[in-house]
C-alpha cells in the first residue's frame, strides 16, 4: 500500500464539477492498493501517517503529528501510485490492485483513520473522475510505501 502524504493549509476534491469534500489545515492522503495488500496494510499505514511528525511545534521543528496538531485528513483513492514507468512512454498499471480489492481496502483505511482522534475526515469517491486542489504547507510531501516500512515477518 502507498500513501503519499501533503501537508496542506486547505485541500479539497471535487466531482463533475461540484466539492463533494473539503478539510482545512491537516493532510492529504493520496492512497494506492497493491494486489498484495491487506487490512493489516492499512491499519499500518493509517496508524503511521496520523502519528507522522511532519507538523511544526513551538520552536519550528518537525515534531508533532496529526493528532497532535488535531488536523483535517482528506483521503482520496489513487491507483496511479502503482504506475510502472521502467518500459516505454506509456504507463502499465498491472501492479494496482483489482477494483473491488482497493475499494475495500481504501474504505478500510478511512475507517481506521477515522477511529483516530483527528479533524474532519473527508475523502473523495473511489474510481471517479476527481479534480483535487491543494495549498501544499512547506512544502512537505512524503511517500510511504508498506513494502519499505512495515516490519517483515
Amino acid at each position: 500500500m502507498r500513501a503519499l502524504i501533503q501537508r496542506v493549509l486547505h485541500a479539497s476534491v471535487a466531482v463533475d464539477g461540484k466539492i463533494i469534500s473539503k478539510t482545512g489545515a491537516g493532510l492529504l492522503v493520496l492512497l494506492g492498493v497493491g494486489p498484495e495488500d491487506s487490512e493489516k496494510e492499512a491499519e499500518f499505514l493509517a496508524e503511521k501517517c496520523v502519528n507522522l511528525r511532519i507538523f511544526e511545534d513551538e520552536a519550528g521543528k518537525m515534531n508533532r503529528s496529526l493528532l497532535d496538531h488535531h488536523g483535517d485528513i482528506l483521503i482520496v483513492s489513487q491507483f496511479t501510485l502503482y504506475a510502472d514507468c521502467r518500459h516505454g512512454r506509456r504507463p502499465s498499471f498491472v501492479r494496482a490492485a483489482a477494483p473491488e480489492q482497493a475499494n475495500r481496502l481504501y474504505e478500510y483505511f478511512m475507517e481506521q483513520v477515522k477511529a483516530k482522534d483527528v479533524g474532519q475526515v473527508g475523502h473523495g469517491i473511489f474510481g471517479a473522475d476527481m479534480k483535487v486542489e491543494l495549498c501544499n504547507d512547506g512544502p512537505v510531501t512524503i511517500l510511504l510505501d508498506t513494502d519499505e516500512i512495515m516490519p517483515k515477518k
